[in-house]
């Protein structure tokens, strides 16, 4: 079994920052990519940023330049750098893993809780 916990959201004022972790536990072999993905209320869900395992990046337009994904594997986790938050960055942010377990000759999706982000003055 494998679980992901996330935290670091929160409420903080248009331009401000905010560090989100989230970090996965299990029978872990080893994790392929890592991302971040985002919803607000009657949205769809969206891509944020996606990291490989080999520390290749991918970001959604509207968060070049503002947003970085790192990972940390060792510590199976994956972070998210967001500055100069925009009041439409609120919503709640999922992260996301392809897990390969010990048990597996193939990788699963895995999904955190959830961790809302509220960017208001």
């Amino acid at each position: 079994q494998v679980q992901l916990v996330e935290s670091g959201g929160g409420l903080v004022q248009p331009g401000g920052s905010l560090r989100l972790s989230c970090a996965a536990s299990g029978s872990i072999s080893r994790i392929n990519a890592m991302g971040w993905y985002r919803q607000a209320p009657g949205k769809q869900r969206e891509l944020v940023a996606t990291i490989t395992s080999r520390d290749n990046t991918n970001y959604a337009d509207s968060m070049k330049g503002r947003f970085t994904i790192a990972r940390d594997n060792a510590k199976n986790t994956v972070y998210l750098q967001m500055n100069s938050l925009k009041p439409e960055d609120t919503a709640v942010y999922y992260c996301n893993m392809k897990v390969r377990r010990v048990v597996s000759v193939y990788d699963n999706d895995y999904w955190g809780q959830g961790t809302q982000v509220t960017v208001s003055s």
